[in-house]
């Protein structure tokens, strides 16, 4: 190596990441790597046998890119993985923490910010930054406000004097990713598995377009470039919520009740697809661009929402990403929350007198899941197990336990009204 390249690799940056799952290794780890920007990569992983699995495969993984024209497999190398709860490797980590310029957390929930007591997140971080080396930390979790939540976590544990060089982004993270563990299904596609030893895949779509806060730090320079900076993110946010993920969760729960098994089947059902896109551009978009027209992004225009609405269609119907649709109608509770992505898109909408009738459609189809499935949504709450028996006195009751600790507003009425009107249209 010359005297250059030494002062150049001098310069390179090290990341850290927390969790391990396909958000983490799919794209963190993935960009970092790929930016060439870095020369070192430390994960804190609590799996202990995922820690060993890619010890023994000599500090590798493959993770699967599902593009439209096949999927590529990228292995991914020099990884240095810990376990933040066996002490030798919190040292470890906490040494890592000191020296990296990036990082990222990618773990299930924000809520697990501070659990875990010394080997939090929280905690490993409050303990090892310093005041003086610039940093920044990329919270990836589903949260508008995992930022804050993690800066309030770490406080509990330092002075904010220590953070004054330390910025947590917020992320706008668009990218449909997942973990396959059917081994018929890794087959079928021929998908690498995340290491010999384990016997599951990680599988992501090549979308990278992600979004986030923009950095404060003085002269600070991201390594992992193609993320895209906002000053504020939250119409961005809901454009996510309340459109990517709201028609992902009609357009899924549609395809349950015609007995789809994955995502891609619906291409061919141009029924679906219309009413998907209607949904989106006619409902969600029309809201969106009321609400932000005035922030001058294209997105919130009629093209630049329309060409957002169509590249997504495209995107959640992917063959390559074998997205199943029982994945999207996952935790149906959660999606129909007051402030979630169905009745939370209906209630925008609503705001500006957009009337969400496909949106409502999607609601009462998640209703219907729940009793195919029989979900548990409430004590001793008896409602029929065959979908097409659900009466408007079950849906609205069910509604009510699923909201029962919830603040709900004057739209109420209005969300529940349409939704069972849409019981009516399923019902035919």
């Amino acid at each position: 190596m010359t005297n250059q390249e030494k002062s150049a690799d001098t310069h390179r940056k090290k990341f850290v990441g927390f969790g391990f799952g396909p958000i983490q290794s799919g794209l963190m780890l993935l960009e970092a790597q790929s930016s060439g920007n870095f020369d070192r990569f430390v994960i804190a992983e609590i799996d202990q046998n995922l820690v060993n699995a890619v010890r023994r495969n000599r500090s590798k993984i493959f993770v699967n890119i599902a593009r439209f024209d096949g999927i590529e497999k990228k292995l991914l190398t020099d990884i240095e993985i810990f376990n933040p709860r066996i002490a030798k490797d919190r040292k470890a980590i906490a040494a890592a923490i000191r020296d990296a310029d990036e990082l990222a957390t990618a773990i299930p929930s924000v809520s697990l910010y501070g659990q875990g007591g010394e080997s939090s997140v929280a905690r490993l971080l409050a303990e090892s930054i310093d005041t003086e080396k610039p940093r920044i930390l990329y919270a990836s979790e589903n949260n508008n406000y995992a930022a804050e939540i993690l800066q309030e976590q770490i406080l509990k544990h330092c002075s904010k004097q220590k953070l004054r060089s330390f910025q947590i982004l917020n992320t706008v993270i668009g990218k449909m990713s997942g973990m396959i563990h059917d081994i018929s299904v890794i087959n079928k596609l021929d998908l690498a598995t995340m290491v010999p030893s384990n016997p599951y895949a990680v599988l992501v779509e090549e979308f990278n377009r992600i979004l986030v806060s923009t950095i404060r730090l003085p002269n600070f320079e991201r390594g992992i470039k193609v993320f895209e900076e906002k000053n504020d993110l939250l119409p961005f946010e809901e454009a996510k919520l309340f459109g990517h993920n709201a028609i992902h969760a009609l357009l899924g729960y549609l395809a349950f009740g015609k007995g789809y098994r994955v995502m891609s089947e619906i291409r061919h059902d141009t029924e679906l697809m219309k009413i998907g896109r209607k949904a989106f551009v006619d409902e969600s978009g029309a809201a969106l661009i009321r609400k932000h027209a005035c922030i001058g992004e294209h997105l919130f225009t009629p093209t630049g929402y329309e060409a957002y609405a169509d590249d997504l269609l495209e995107r959640m119907t992917n063959p390559c990403l074998n997205d199943e649709v029982e994945r999207v109608c996952r935790d149906p509770k959660r999606k129909l929350a007051y402030g979630d992505r169905l009745v939370g898109a209906m209630r925008e909408a609503l705001k500006q007198d957009v009337t969400p009738q496909i949106m409502a459609r999607g609601a009462t189809a998640a209703l219907r899941y729940i009793a195919a499935k029989e979900v548990e949504i409430g004590a001793n709450l008896d409602y029929p197990k065959n979908p097409d028996q659900l009466t408007d006195n079950h849906m609205r009751t069910m509604l009510e336990a699923i909201w029962k600790n919830e603040t709900v507003d004057e739209y109420k009425d209005a969300c529940i009204g349409l939704i069972l009107q849409g019981n009516q249209e399923l019902r035919g």
